[in-house]
């Protein structure tokens, strides 16, 4: 049995583990409203401009000399995953999560027959796939020390995408990370960047009746400036939600962690209480018992 010393000494450890529990969830709740905020706001610009690329890639992608990054090389061998989590963890199964759709994405594409490379954004993703595909990584990138993710760094990562593009280095490239749902929920998302995602069939005759437009320049032309943007834009994305995930989850982890912590106090006290009686209760036995022999 623990002695008092010892519970009183665990009782003021797991309260200063609640305080730190504490302050992490409240600095989490004040970041993930900026970041919540950042990621809504640019769905509908991401959602809009990949409907537009859809509309005028549709009509280009059957003709000769369409831009790679629109209709891919025509092969299917090799493939590139952007997986993107976060630099830190404490945020639960979030950076978890990502990492076993990137897994399982990996193993499925091998057990294919092709060949797989992966381009990380976020320490967290990859240590994780270094313990089992250190050998497919082309490349790791982190945000470690910046306070807020800009724009700017999600074309330096479409540039880098686009340079291996044009060097031949991949076919297909898919972007992995989690979708920002809500504060309790955060869905792990495959989405194919090139060939860019066009509507086929059913997909196409869904979207109803369409103007026609003519285009200055022409729809090469456009597609030729739209195509990178688009790249960084969905990329710029994918990091806007997994950062407004991770403080979500950081959050519910961190309160978590501080109901257990008081349930812990609750439970050592408990102890502590009846270790304490049962000392006072053996002492007076002891004293008695003395008194009576005497």
């Amino acid at each position: 049995m623990a002695s008092l010393k010892d519970l009183r000494m665990r009782i003021n450890s797991v309260k200063n583990t609640r305080k730190i529990t504490q302050a992490m969830k409240m600095v989490a709740a004040a970041k993930l409203r900026r970041a919540q905020t950042q990621a809504e706001a640019a769905r509908p610009y991401a959602e809009r401009t990949e409907a537009i690329l859809g509309s005028l890639g549709s009509a280009v992608a059957s003709t000769p000399g369409a831009p790679p990054m629109l209709v891919g090389t025509g092969a299917d061998r090799v493939h590139l995953l952007v997986v993107v989590t976060a630099d830190r963890g404490l945020a639960g199964g979030f950076n978890t999560n990502v990492g076993r759709l990137a897994r399982a994405r990996i193993r499925a594409l091998e057990g294919d027959g092709k060949v797989v490379k992966i381009l990380t954004v976020g320490r967290k993703g990859a240590s994780y796939l270094k313990r089992e595909f250190a050998s497919r990584f082309v490349g790791e990138i982190t945000f470690m020390g910046k306070k807020r993710v800009e724009f700017t760094d999600a074309e330096a990562i479409a540039v880098r995408v686009t340079e291996m593009l044009e060097a031949g280095e991949f076919d297909v490239c898919s972007l992995i990370y989690n979708r920002f749902r809500n504060v309790i929920s955060q869905i792990p998302t495959d989405q194919r960047l090139i060939p860019a995602p066009l509507p086929e069939g059913e997909a196409a005759a869904a979207t109803g009746p369409q103007a026609l437009y003519d285009y200055e320049p022409d729809e090469e032309a456009i597609l030729a400036s739209l195509l990178p943007r688009n790249l960084a834009i969905q990329i710029y994305r994918a990091v806007l939600e997994s950062t407004a995930g991770f403080y979500a989850s950081q959050m519910t982890a961190m309160d978590n962690a501080t109901r257990n912590a008081g349930d812990m106090i609750n439970r050592l006290t408990l102890n502590y209480n009846r270790t304490r009686q049962a000392n006072i209760t053996r002492e007076l036995i002891e004293i008695i018992s003395g008194a009576e022999a005497l």
